[in-house]
């Protein structure tokens, strides 16, 4: 006996506003720092979030244009890394945002789940943009240590780095006020992460103080420390972002939805659990073991009820799907066809 269950029924299971910093932590893997490629889902559903990413994306934008009208005329290649970290930063919302837009599309006969696979693809897209402007900052610094050149109009290069200092603060303190409104962990955790740009961004203005004390290789030398920074963001992401392609989560997701489970109503035993990311949305599908002689009715309404509970404890949880299982056949085992032929076909089994 199995029954399918979908969220998207009208009735409400954990708004943004009521979800907790614990809970947030254990679910939304970018809630463990800044994770390109992945999206807190009230970071675009709701008119708050779509309007805090909207914001954040133009003072970025902003911070680095300054940034590289400075470049140009400084030939500074710690502040050209600083410059592309910046607006990879700026970038990383807009396939996100598309890839989100595409999603909300219903499921057709060739999509029947749907099209949330498309925020994975975007995710991918957004981690080889970033190592892209790795190799570019990191080609750029070592070409420097290999050939300097002098960088020029040190002043400008610093009001540039505390430029981005500046701007990356602001937008730090925005989204992480913005993120504690909606409940969102993924947009505090952004925020928590510009804030750490902005010192990146003084690093710049340490490598331009080298240079004034005579010491010209401190500038290439910081756009590769920043170079390294970036890479780093490229590694963390990459492993989010191909874990969710590979249908990968969290196991401690896995033993909530468990836990969860087994707490309610009618339910004897959890005997298979598996859960998937579609997009920003968590899939399972769970074996529940019941009571022997349960009626068809019985058996659909404590599946009903397990569903009911799972929604309202996981969060993120949007599609559930239910095996009932008797208690004196519970298990994948006894779903097991043994060795069989008909309509002249070889032996085979199920």
């Amino acid at each position: 006996m199995s029954s399918h269950h979908d969220s998207h029924d009208g009735h409400s299971h954990k708004p943004p506003s009521s979800v907790s910093k614990a809970e947030a932590h254990r679910h939304d893997q970018g809630a463990h720092g800044h994770l390109h490629g992945t999206v807190d889902p009230t970071m675009f559903s709701t008119k708050r979030g779509i309007w805090a990413v909207k914001w954040a994306f133009v003072g970025l934008l902003i911070t680095s244009a300054f940034q590289l009208v400075v470049v140009y005329f400084s030939g500074s290649v710690a502040l050209l890394a600083d410059t592309i970290h910046n607006l990879g930063d700026a970038a990383t919302a807009v396939p996100l945002w598309i890839a989100f837009s595409l999603a909300r599309r219903s499921p057709s006969k060739r999509f029947t789940y749907g099209y949330g696979r498309s925020e994975d693809l975007a995710g991918v897209a957004v981690v080889l943009t970033i190592l892209a402007s790795a190799v570019v900052a990191g080609y750029e610094s070592v070409q420097r240590l290999l050939h300097p050149q002098p960088v020029s109009h040190l002043w400008a290069v610093m009001v540039a780095s505390l430029v981005g200092f500046l701007g990356n603060e602001g937008v730090a303190i925005f989204r992480i006020k913005v993120g504690k409104e909606i409940g969102s962990a993924a947009l505090v955790a952004d925020g928590y992460h510009a804030r750490v740009d902005g010192f990146t961004s003084l690093a710049v203005l340490l490598g331009t103080l080298g240079v004034w004390l005579a010491y010209p290789l401190a500038d290439p030398l910081i756009g590769l420390l920043i170079t390294v920074l970036i890479l780093r963001i490229v590694w963390e992401s990459a492993v989010v972002v191909f874990t969710r392609l590979l249908d990968g989560v969290d196991p401690a997701v896995v033993d909530q939805i468990t836990i969860a489970a087994r707490r309610s109503a009618g339910v004897e035993e959890v005997s298979e659990v598996r859960v998937r990311w579609l997009g920003h949305r968590l899939h399972a599908e769970l074996n529940l073991t019941v009571a022997a002689g349960l009626s068809v009715e019985q058996g659909h309404d404590i599946a009903t009820q397990a569903r009911h509970t799972l929604l309202h404890n996981c969060l993120f949880l949007s599609g559930v799907t239910i095996h009932i299982d008797p208690a004196n056949a519970s298990g994948e085992a006894h779903h097991h066809i043994e060795s069989h032929s008909h309509d002249d076909s070889p032996v085979h089994s199920h």
